[in-house]
């Protein structure tokens, strides 16, 4: 199981470093300490990529539906 670095998993998500720390303080991406830094498996972090972009796509897909509703 491959682990990255906090920057690393940062890159791949292209969010700054500071955004990815917030995700895994507040466990929305699974992590372990190895002394005193944070490392996660780049499962976890696909996995959170996967559920974000689903997210995503249902919240412009409601949009396209409202703006449809109301005629735009």
């Amino acid at each position: 199981m491959a682990e990255l670095t906090t920057q690393q998993a940062a890159d791949l998500l292209n969010v700054s470093h500071s955004f990815l720390t917030g995700l895994l303080d507040a466990q929305r991406i699974p992590y372990r300490m190895v002394g005193k830094e944070q490392r996660v498996t780049a499962e976890a972090v696909m996995e959170y990529k996967r559920r974000d972009d689903a997210k995503r796509r249902a919240a412009a897909r409601e949009l396209a539906e409202l703006g449809q509703e109301l005629g735009a």
